[in-house]
């Protein structure tokens, strides 16, 4: 284990450490359970870290008399039980034309889209470089706050603070863009 990854776990509560040292040993458990009753790895894999959640955050109702797997299992049918739900009402929703209704409504809306879009790039194009810079590294490039602070000498907190006032100035040049096509 990681040194830093240590340093937490030996800095967390005994609650903490009972916790994960008894999820660790039950999750694989938990998978397979889980596994039985979803058919894709990916939403069982979702669900069991969902789970995690749940049961971490009802662990003070734990009662350490009883094992810990069965416990935990219940919580997953809950949790599986959830997920099946919301997917039988998409494909409910599904099976009653949304998609292609959503598919048509797209199309309608696609030159107002890409027109837009076609602003937007132009508005980009009207910011200073470092302002430019920093919309193009957290959205084109994913990079985080953090980095991204780092990279300009700015606090988190200041680098948040001047995305926010990017999207309004940007929002007010594509909307102004628009109107002014219009008149």
């Amino acid at each position: 284990m990681p040194a830093e990854s240590q340093q937490r776990f030996d800095d967390s509560t005994p609650a903490q450490q009972r916790f994960l040292s008894l999820f660790l040993r039950s999750e694989r458990e938990i998978f397979r359970y889980v596994a039985a009753l979803v058919p894709n790895v990916t939403d069982a894999e979702d669900i069991v870290q969902q789970t995690a959640l749940a049961l971490w955050e009802k662990f003070n109702a734990y009662d350490p008399a009883q094992p810990f797997t069965p416990w935990a299992c219940r919580f997953a049918l809950n949790k599986a039980r959830q997920w099946i739900e919301r997917r039988q009402r998409w494909q409910a929703l599904l099976d009653r034309g949304l998609a292609e209704e959503l598919a048509q409504r797209r199309q309608e809306l696609l030159p107002e889209f890409e027109r837009r879009l076609r602003h937007l790039e132009d508005c980009l194009e009207k910011l200073p470089p470092p302002q430019r810079s920093l919309v193009k590294g957290y959205y084109y490039e994913r990079a985080g706050v953090e980095f991204l602070a780092g990279r300009s000498g700015r606090t988190v907190a200041a680098t948040y603070k001047t995305l926010q006032r990017i999207r309004e100035v940007l929002q007010r040049c594509v909307e102004g863009r628009g109107e002014a096509e219009v008149a």
